[in-house]
């Protein structure tokens, strides 16, 4: 097979503020034909914030580790950043040049977005084509301790039982915010779907989910989120 070759670089960007926490980032573009002198190509593109420094080197590799792990879908890190993104890279080239006979795209982007107390937030996103009459996006939140590198989850931060009670505070979070910004849509949102799914992060307001297409309604819907302030959650914090 007639291999191209792919330009790489990898830009290190340090965080401002805090001295204990830095941050780099993997950047790398392109666009590769599916053959010579064809319009079909695949558009690629990373742009992923990682962690350089942490309170403690094992905070700073189990924050990377897991951030590897959901944007590349790994069981297993084999390595460092660079290395998961050039495997990704060269599996994604083989695919696209043995497998299709159209434009593809695929462009993933992580980022730190915030803190609150002791967490981090981190937010994920990728878009991918691969024909159809669109392509599809999702959006996955992270929260880590910022001093051990722990991802925080439901259960960490909610008593036994906060399923339900939760449930009904999101739906109602959702329909106030849909009702008062797009009020034609809120037909199409299965509310039943609206339920704690993992997927939060955590801010000065409360916490925020979010739900990818598909997963509480059509694609139209686009990522729907449910914000609950800490005030209506309190009942269920640990």
């Amino acid at each position: 097979m007639k291999r191209f070759a792919i330009p790489a670089a990898l830009l290190l960007i340090l965080s401002a503020g805090c001295t204990s926490f830095k941050t780099g980032t993997f950047e790398e573009d392109f666009a590769l034909p599916l053959a010579q002198d064809s319009a079909d190509t695949l558009y690629y593109s990373i742009n992923l914030e990682y962690v350089q420094k942490a309170a403690s080197a094992q905070a700073a590799a189990q924050m990377n580790e897991f951030i590897l792990a959901q944007a590349f879908d790994l069981e297993d890190v084999p390595g460092t950043v660079e290395e998961c993104a050039i495997r990704y890279r060269e599996n994604l080239i083989d695919e696209f040049l043995t497998s299709a006979d159209f434009t593809w795209e695929d462009h993933l982007t992580g980022a730190f977005i915030g803190d609150y107390k002791r967490w981090k937030n981190y937010q994920l996103t990728y878009f991918s084509f691969r024909g159809g009459p669109h392509g599809l996006q999702t959006m996955c939140y992270m929260v880590f301790d910022k001093n051990t590198g722990a991802n925080i989850l439901e259960p960490d931060l909610f008593k036994e039982g906060y399923e339900e009670p939760l449930s009904e505070l999101m739906r109602e979070a959702v329909y106030e915010t849909m009702k008062a910004e797009d009020e034609e849509l809120l037909p199409l949102v299965d509310m039943e779907s609206i339920v704690p799914n993992a997927n939060f992060c955590v801010n000065d307001y409360g916490v925020e989910w979010a739900f990818y297409p598909y997963e509480v309604g059509p694609y139209a819907l686009g990522i729907v989120t449910a914000a609950v302030s800490w005030d209506r959650l309190k009942p269920y914090l640990k």
